[in-house]
């Protein structure tokens, strides 16, 4: 196993539920429905993530090899840049109370679909990492 990504798992699922629990019972009060979808989709793909991780920390153990650590270290980042700038859109969302966002939300906006290349990436790499294992 490898434990820095099931430690790194374990935490990002505690925040998930957290995040979950805060958007289905506070954030609901505070922000609009469009903002709240935004902040839904961070969640949900976070969590997927989350197990993407797990499954690499445990497959370590099987395939221990660059690729899985690759794989670990992109669904990581992904998590940061996919959900964490939904986090931040959902915030400038709320904030502009449905208009146009202000300038920052035209910087953090693009870094979605990176995060987003990094989790293909690292789904990819996933199975490089389990094919290429010498059985």
């Amino acid at each position: 196993m490898h434990k820095p990504f099931f430690k790194l798992a374990a935490f990002l699922g505690a925040l998930a539920v957290i995040l979950g629990a805060f958007g289905a019972h506070k954030l609901k009060e505070i922000v609009p429905a469009p903002a709240l979808a935004i902040f839904e989709t961070g969640v949900k793909y976070q969590f997927y993530h989350v197990f993407a991780l797990l499954i690499t920390a445990l497959a370590w153990k099987e395939f221990p090899n660059k690729w899985l650590q690759y794989a670990g270290t992109l669904f990581v980042l992904g998590i940061i840049l996919f959900s964490g700038s939904l986090y931040v859109l959902t915030w400038l969302t709320a904030a502009s109370e449905g208009g146009p966002l202000p300038a920052i939300g035209k910087v953090i906006g693009p870094v979605t679909p990176v995060g987003g290349l990094f989790f293909i990436a690292g789904w990819l790499l996933l199975a490089k990492g389990v094919m290429e294992h010498k059985d």
